[in-house]
């Protein structure tokens, strides 16, 4: 099997002797042994076995090799959370005195993450532009482990070469982390432009329909395994009841990313020249200044597209309250339309100042583009643009 959608739905490590067609839900904390031998070997590693749902479980299992290969990497984990999986990929892999480089441009939790949790541990970082990417060679220091970033950015939709920062990560031996939760491993493998380390919030896309929590860390089978070891032991593992849902949710993974994407090209288009907007960026938007990039190594642009009002917070928090179908949530990738405000919500704990570094202005707008039609999708923000004027 070579295709995405084949694998995505034909691949199962779950099967039992009751010959069901569909994975069944294997919620059990711990599994029997044959005898002590068995037990001593599979806690010895010296045989493969599920021993403790904390430590694997067949749910589990069956997500991590759908996700491994859709993105084409070695081995993986899940975790509770997309956050759990962002710190558990940092901090597994790294030591007290230690550096990250990272991309400015990261979702607002990651950034506290950076600036507010792992100095405590004697952990630092510096921030990189994307707009200033041939600077990094400059921001790299003699203990810097590691280099972090998300492309698409949420919520600027900013676009780094994946090309260019691989083998800027192989020159100087750094880890190199992507965060692919916005692209989604249909749309782009950062794998396959030299990544180590995949991570993803399966809350979004993956899942797909705001039902459960989930995250995933992906790469080679090397640094997988001090994950694993980091994992079992801290504890933060995926229920199997999410892997369930989480790995039947990998099965139309590439039809509903056809819909997001297309919709949200239409939304991006129709917009793009409204006179209530200061600018509308989309990855696929010619008007997108990493456009070409973006065509380069994304298969289609994703399902985000951020509009950039003028009369910046009151008219804002306007359209917003006058939106009739469109849902305001925090959260993104799911089945319905969304819109959220991100200086006010999820990057609201960064101060002004670093908030117009990465471009997050009182006017941005993150419209997390659903399933639904996309004339129904438009009328909506159309009519709040006029009723917020």
């Amino acid at each position: 099997m070579s295709h995405f959608e084949t694998e995505a739905i034909r691949l199962s490590s779950t099967k039992s002797n009751q010959r069901e067609h569909s994975s069944p839900i294997y919620l059990t904390s711990s599994f029997t042994f044959e005898n002590a031998e068995e037990a001593r070997q599979m806690f010895a590693d010296e045989i493969e076995g599920n021993i403790y749902s904390r430590y694997s479980n067949p749910n589990t299992a069956e997500l991590i090799q759908k996700v491994c290969a859709a993105e084409g990497t070695e081995d993986g984990i899940a975790t509770a959370s997309g956050m759990a999986a962002m710190f558990g990929s940092i901090a597994s892999l790294l030591q007290q005195g230690d550096h990250i480089l990272a991309s400015r441009s990261l979702f607002g939790s990651t950034h506290q993450l950076l600036t507010k949790v792992f100095p405590k541990w004697g952990i630092t970082s510096t921030y990189g532009d994307i707009a200033d990417i041939e600077n990094w060679e400059k921001l790299v220091k003699p203990n810097t482990k590691m280099l972090f970033i998300e492309t698409p950015s949420n919520p600027g939709l900013e676009i780094i070469d994946l090309e260019w920062v691989g083998k800027f990560a192989a020159a100087h031996k750094l880890i190199l982390v992507v965060d692919n939760c916005f692209a989604t491993p249909y749309l782009q493998q950062p794998a396959k432009w030299g990544a180590q380390i995949v991570t993803h919030s399966a809350t979004k896309y993956i899942d797909g329909q705001g039902r459960v929590l989930g995250g995933l860390i992906l790469g080679k089978k090397e640094l997988i395994q001090e994950v694993t070891y980091f994992a079992r032991h801290t504890g933060p593992s995926m229920s199997p009841f999410n892997a369930w849902i989480l790995a039947k949710s990998m099965e139309t993974l590439a039809v509903r990313m056809d819909r997001h994407c297309a919709n949200a090209l239409a939304v991006a288009d129709y917009f793009q020249n409204s006179n209530d907007l200061e600018f509308v960026k989309y990855p696929f938007l010619p008007s997108h200044p990493q456009y070409h990039l973006a065509k380069k190594q994304m298969k289609y642009g994703g399902g985000i597209v951020t509009l950039t009002l003028k009369g910046g917070l009151e008219r804002s928090q306007k359209f917003i309250d006058n939106l009739q179908m469109i849902s305001i949530t925090p959260n993104l990738g799911d089945s319905r339309s969304i819109a959220t405000h991100p200086a006010s919500t999820t990057h609201s704990k960064l101060s002004s100042d670093e908030r117009e570094k990465v471009s997050i202005t009182d006017g941005l707008i993150r419209i997390s583009v659903g399933l639904e039609h996309q004339e129904d999708i438009i009328l909506d923000i159309e009519r709040a643009l006029e009723k917020s004027r």
